[in-house]
């Protein structure tokens, strides 16, 4: 499983849509409106590095009103929530 941080940046009239797009794409499993220097942050969730390249390259760009992104690859997760959710399902 590889896991991917987003930070994006949308154009000023177009965040609350670019939002709404990102969620509906297989493979993005979270997307937060955030303060800062960026407008919104996706959680990648897919199956190998190509299903990565292609969500980023091909989808991501297709939407409209993205101005910026920069991509975070997750090395390791030091989460309780994962913790949890995976014993909650028996593993």
């Amino acid at each position: 499983m590889v896991t991917a941080i987003i930070l994006i940046n949308a154009e000023r009239n177009k965040i609350n849509e670019v939002a709404e797009k990102l969620q509906e794409i297989v493979g993005i499993s979270e997307v937060y409106s955030v303060s800062g220097k960026y407008d919104l942050v996706a959680i990648i969730r897919v199956k190998t590095n190509d299903d990565l390249a292609d969500l980023v390259t091909k989808k991501m760009l297709a939407l409209n009103g993205i101005a910026k992104t920069e991509t975070m690859l997750a090395f390791q997760a030091y989460s309780r929530h994962d913790l949890e959710a995976m014993f909650a399902v028996g593993m």
